[in-house]
């Protein structure tokens, strides 16, 4: 029985691997990695960058992935976030949610 609490462990971190797969994947498969890496600036800032800027505002999650959905511009500089018409608001919102869980 000791054994139990250790499986339960390394099931809850090969879920949590495989989440944050999905949306690296995801953010792949909808060409959000054109414009953006993780780890550094590309044309638009690094999504750990846009974790730190956010981090702990309230409500930010909505106005993200609707930003995601339909652009912007001017928060991190000069050039716009173009509109992603082929990310439903499920998968912005899902998204985001693994850009501000980045660390």
């Amino acid at each position: 029985m000791k054994l139990l609490p250790s499986m339960l462990v390394a099931i809850t971190l090969a879920v949590a691997g495989a989440s944050a797969m999905a949306n690296q994947e995801l953010a792949q498969k909808k060409a959000c990695l054109a414009c953006h890496a993780v780890d550094n600036k590309v044309v638009g800032p690094a999504y750990k960058d846009v974790a730190k800027k956010y981090k702990g505002q309230k409500g930010i999650e909505a106005k993200l992935a609707e930003k995601v959905m339909k652009g912007g511009k001017g928060a991190w500089g000069e050039v716009p976030m173009p509109a992603n018409p082929q990310v439903n608001e499920a998968e912005a919102k899902q998204l985001v949610s693994w850009i501000l869980s980045l660390k």
